[in-house]
C-alpha cells in the first residue's frame, strides 16, 4: 500500500513538473510561435495566403499550388500556457544574411559557397559574388513551418535559377545618344558590370513571391562582384577603353556644340538689343510727330524750324543751297 501510495505521489510529481509547470512557456521579442494541437496547426478557420495581398504576385497555377491555412501566431510576451498535447513552434524573424552562394544541401558546392556561376548572353561563364538578406514572413508562418521541409534550400534555389536566368538575358538600358548605344550593344559583361543596382533591384522585384510561396522575404539583393574569364579580362578591357574614349570624344563635341550654340544666341541677342535701340528713338520721335499733326497745321513747321536753330547752333560750317 505504501508501495503504491509513493508511486501515485512520484507520478503526480512528474506529471505536475513535466506538463503542468513545464507547460508554460514566452516568446522573445525577435520571435512568432504557431501552437499545434495534437499535431494539427491552430488555424484561422476559412482564411488562407491566397486572402492575403502577399500572394498577389503568384500566377494562376502558382495559387492553386502555394495555397497554405493562415495560422493563429502567437505574439512575444507570456508567459503562456500549452497543455501536454499541444506543441510549440518558435520562429526568428530576425533579419539574416546569406552568401548568395549558400547551397544547404551541398556545403561544398560553387566553390564552397563563395562563389556563383551564371553563364551571360554572349555565352561567357561568370562568376557572381554577393549576399542576400532574407526573413521570415509572419504572414506565412505556415509554409515556412510545415509546408516545405528545407525553407532555405528552396528560397535558395529559387533565388539562384530566377538570377541565373536574369543574367543570361540582361540588357542594359538603351542610351539616348544613337554613337554610344552602337558602342555598348553586345557587351553584357559591362552592362552587367556598370548597372548592378538595376540588377539588384530587379532580383528584389522578381522575388517578391518568395513570401507567398515559401513564407521567406527576400529584404535585398546585393550583388557585389562580376568576374568574367580571366581569357576574356585583356579583351573586355580593351572595349571599356576604347567605350571610354569614344564616350569621351562625343561628350567633347557635344560640349563644343552647346558652347557654340550658346554664343550664337548670344550674339543674336545683342544685335537684337542693337536694332532695338537704333529703332526706338525713331518710333519715338514718329509717334510725337503724330502728336504735333493733331495740334495743327503749323506745329509741324514751327517743330522743324525750332529742330533747324538747334541744328545750326551746333553746327560750325552751313552750306546753303542759293537758287539762281
Amino acid at each position: 500500500m505504501t508501495i503504491s501510495l509513493g508511486f501515485i505521489i512520484g507520478f503526480v510529481s512528474w506529471f505536475t513538473l513535466r506538463y503542468v509547470l513545464g507547460g508554460f512557456y514566452t516568446v522573445d521579442q525577435n520571435e512568432r510561435a504557431v501552437k499545434t494541437i495534437f499535431g494539427r496547426a491552430d488555424r484561422v478557420e476559412g482564411a488562407t495566403t491566397l486572402n492575403d495581398p502577399i500572394s498577389g504576385t503568384l500566377t494562376g497555377d502558382e495559387s492553386e499550388r502555394y495555397e497554405y491555412p493562415q495560422v493563429r501566431v502567437i505574439m512575444p510576451g507570456g508567459p503562456y500556457f500549452k497543455w501536454p498535447w499541444e506543441k510549440i513552434y518558435k520562429v526568428a524573424i530576425s533579419t539574416n544574411t546569406l552568401n548568395m552562394a549558400y547551397d544547404p544541401t551541398s556545403l561544398s558546392a560553387n566553390v564552397g559557397g563563395t562563389r556563383l556561376e551564371a553563364v551571360t548572353k554572349d555565352q561567357l561563364n561568370t562568376g557572381l559574388t554577393g549576399q542576400i538578406r532574407y526573413r521570415v514572413s509572419e504572414r506565412n508562418l505556415y509554409a515556412f513551418v510545415f509546408g516545405i521541409k528545407n525553407p532555405i534550400a528552396h528560397v535558395m534555389g529559387f533565388f539562384v535559377s530566377v538570377l541565373r536566368e536574369k543574367i543570361a538575358n540582361f540588357e542594359a538600358p538603351i542610351s539616348d545618344d544613337p554613337a554610344l548605344a552602337k558602342v555598348g550593344a553586345g557587351i553584357s559583361i559591362n552592362d552587367l558590370r556598370k548597372n548592378l543596382r538595376s540588377l539588384n533591384d530587379l532580383m528584389v522585384e522578381e522575388c517578391k513571391c518568395a513570401e507567398a510561396r515559401y513564407g521567406v522575404v527576400l529584404d535585398a539583393s546585393l550583388i557585389t562582384g562580376i568576374d568574367p574569364p580571366g581569357e576574356v579580362e585583356s579583351a573586355l578591357a580593351a572595349i571599356n577603353t576604347a567605350h571610354n574614349m569614344v564616350s569621351s570624344d562625343i561628350s567633347l563635341a557635344q560640349a563644343g556644340a552647346d558652347q557654340r550654340i550658346e554664343q550664337s544666341k548670344r550674339a543674336v541677342e545683342i544685335e537684337t538689343l542693337k536694332a532695338y535701340a537704333e529703332v526706338e528713338p525713331i518710333t519715338r520721335l514718329a509717334n510725337q510727330l503724330g502728336e504735333l499733326k493733331t495740334q495743327g497745321p503749323q506745329s509741324i513747321s514751327a517743330y522743324v524750324r525750332n529742330v533747324r536753330l538747334s541744328l545750326f547752333s551746333q553746327a560750325k560750317q552751313v552750306i546753303v543751297e542759293v537758287d539762281k
